[in-house]
């Protein structure tokens, strides 16, 4: 026999035994003779290189490490369900499917197990296995051909003849309970960590680098259906399809049931509730999907997920543990975060040893002290979930938690708004916690506008301790910006000119960019325009704050308690030292009212300044500027290249002007000279 036909007749043998052993779990000879196959096929592939194709069972093994995952954009989406809880749930959609074919009798659907496992979409071209990826985010994965071919179950080549020349087919990679205690206790064996749940490890061994490392996971994939396809000799309904996908070597869930109607969903759900221990595999619920295909189309999707859909959960697992600790987290914007500190316990599949609170008044709600026992709920992929105390098992030993006064983090006031259920930090300016955020807003375009200065940069700044407060950023030197990661001489240049630009500022920006709760643009405006100084502005009670328009209690007192922090007043004081400066009284300036409660729109470029800049001018002297022209427009400033604005003001005889003109009105005519 020429080693060609030898080559293909080995191949079409260890296939069929490949699905066999890992498919249909009927093997017909032996591991041994497995392997003798095996090893005469890649001694013959050795010798004749040029036979090897991507489609040989050889190529299952792993190839060598892969440098990273490249994208893959799905040719459809991989688009998330909707959950269900209960049965209320699941009959409310019942009746939407009715009402959205229009159908007075039951509707039927395809129920299957929900896999607890990790979605993969498998590219098919003329009958191969060309691509392999990841859900990702449902539009986007990461392309994992390398190591999802190292998977026995899933073929390299369809079997049989009748499918399309391109198809995607979508599915779920997972551990069998039996597989994963098993590589559970080789890893104890080795001394090496053990893996937390069939989930994770299923996750962790598909995006392996190395495939080589992948080839020794013993993962198994489920199809439940496709996604793009090319051509139309498909089923009409789902159930039909599951079947199909059998005959092109696929395992599908042997558990999968067409039904009738509400009831026979129900009936599915509580049949495979009973049985959850028992499968070899892991489920979080059941899946229902409208079984004709053409019905599935009518009914479409909505947002995110499909209207013919629908993921019926289990309920959510709960257990009981101990309340060790209550600490608290500082985010990002000065929220306190109460955390519950557990002793560690196994529920729903992950070791738990921390669960967030939310806020203070949760904690009292739920009658939480420190030392009980407690139940702790998760279901699935939630966030474990501290559901409530056991009163009767209480000790004298617990304790009470008491909300801090002062952060944790900075030590400046703890402030709990009326209205509002969080407490924050007060020290916005000075928290390291908040530093990040803090710098980001004030470097912010309608801030302080410090070109040049994003997110990654204000991570090595803050990181390596070079920038404490915003003030910081006004001693910045050229050798230190040098030395940061992707910072040449240039950049680091532009840099600082862009933050001694940003000294040249206006008091409605200055304020903005102090980042106070409940202090947007407008309002910093509305108290520049107000107070017309920043001394004035940090002398004001509560009750002057109150006199500005559109300033009610609780923005009041937001200001007032940031102003009144000392780690705040002090960065205020090191930026003004730093030459932070800003034309005081400039609310002052409009002649004769001309300005005052009028409503202008800009368009075009101007010659003298951007229009962010002439919109500051127009605002801080009590104007309005819109982005469209109406009849309400009483000025349209038209710079070079003004389009479809001028036109309409033309046409509506509204009054046209220029920037002259516009400073006239504003009355800095001469400062522009």
């Amino acid at each position: 026999m020429p080693f060609s036909e030898r080559v293909q007749a080995l191949r079409a043998a260890i296939e069929e035994h490949n699905h066999r052993y890992h498919v249909l779990d009927a093997p017909l000879i032996s591991d041994a003779e497995f392997d003798r196959l095996f090893r005469e096929l890649q001694s013959l592939e050795a010798e004749h290189p040029e036979l090897v194709t991507s489609d040989s069972p050889t190529q299952r093994v792993g190839a060598a490490p892969l440098p990273e995952f490249a994208a893959v954009v799905h040719a459809t989406p991989m688009l998330s369900l909707n959950n269900a809880f209960s049965e209320e749930e699941v009959a409310a959609f019942d009746r939407r499917v009715r009402d959205g074919l229009a159908s007075a009798g039951e509707v039927q659907y395809s129920a299957e197990p929900k896999f607890d496992g990790l979605a993969v979409s498998l590219t098919y071209e003329g009958g191969v296995l060309a691509r392999g990826a990841t859900r990702g985010d449902g539009w986007t994965g990461e392309d994992v051909t390398a190591n999802l071919r190292t998977v026995r179950s899933i073929p390299l080549r369809l079997h049989g003849s009748r499918w399309p020349p391109v198809i995607d087919v979508r599915g779920e990679v997972l551990l069998w309970r039996s597989d994963f205690e098993k590589m559970n206790s080789r890893q104890r064996e080795r001394g090496e960590k053990e893996f937390v749940n069939p989930r994770n490890a299923a996750a962790g061994s598909l995006r392996q680098l190395d495939p080589r490392i992948t080839a020794t996971r013993p993962l198994r994939f489920c199809a439940y259906g496709i996604g793009a396809a090319a051509g139309d000799d498909l089923p009409a309904t789902h159930s039909a399809l599951l079947d199909r996908l059998a005959q092109w070597g696929f395992p599908v869930a042997a558990e999968h049931r067409r039904v009738s109607g509400l009831s026979g969903l129900l009936e599915y759900y509580a049949g495979i509730g009973g049985r959850r221990q028992s499968l070899p595999y892991d489920i979080d619920g059941v899946v229902y999907k409208v079984d004709d295909l053409a019905a599935q189309d009518r009914l479409g999707f909505v947002s995110r997920a499909p209207r013919f859909a629908l993921a019926h959960k289990f309920p959510a697992e709960e257990v009981v543990t101990e309340l060790l600790d209550i600490s608290i987290q500082v985010g990002r914007t000065g929220a306190l975060t109460p955390v519950a500190r557990l002793a560690p316990v196994f529920v729903g599949g992950v070791t738990v040893t921390n669960a967030t609170l939310h806020n203070e008044d949760e904690i009292r709600r739920k009658d939480l002290c420190i030392g009980d026992a407690v139940i702790v709920r998760r279901a699935g992929d939630v966030i474990p979930e501290v559901v409530g105390a056991l009163p009767a098992r209480r000790t004298a030993a617990v304790r009470q938690f008491v909300m801090p006064t002062a952060c944790p983090v900075c030590g400046s006031r703890v402030v709990r708004q009326a209205d509002e259920a969080v407490a924050r930090c007060s020290g916005g300016l000075f928290c390291p916690a908040q530093r990040k955020q803090a710098l980001l807003h004030f470097a912010s375009r309608r801030a302080m506008d410090i070109e040049g200065l994003g997110e990654k940069l204000v991570e090595q700044l803050v990181d390596g301790a070079i920038v404490r407060t915003p003030a910081d950023l006004y001693r910045l030197g050229l050798l230190a910006l040098a030395n940061l990661e992707r910072m040449a001489d240039k950049s680091a240049n532009n840099l600082l000119a862009a933050i001694e630009q940003s000294k040249q500022t206006t008091l409605a920006r200055f304020i903005y960019a102090l980042g106070i709760r409940n202090v947007g643009e407008a309002t910093a405006r509305d108290l520049a325009r107000h107070f017309g100084s920043l001394d004035s502005l940090l002398a004001a009670d509560v009750a002057q704050l109150l006199q500005v328009p559109e300033v009610g209690p609780i923005v009041a007192e937001s200001i007032r308690q940031f102003l009144s922090e000392p780690h705040n007043l002090e960065v205020i004081e090191q930026l003004r030292a730093a030459g932070v400066t800003w034309q005081e009284g400039e609310a002052m300036v409009a002649s004769a009212g001309m300005v005052v409660g009028k409503v202008f729109v800009l368009t075009g470029t101007l010659p003298g300044m951007t229009r962010e800049a002439a919109r500051e001018r127009i605002e801080a002297a009590g104007g309005k500027v819109s982005a469209s022209v109406s009849t309400k427009t009483d000025f349209v400033v038209a710079g070079a290249d003004a389009g479809s604005k001028l036109a309409k003001a033309r046409t509506l005889g509204l009054t046209v002007i220029d920037e002259a003109q516009l400073l006239r009105l504003l009355g800095v005519e001469q400062a522009t000279q």
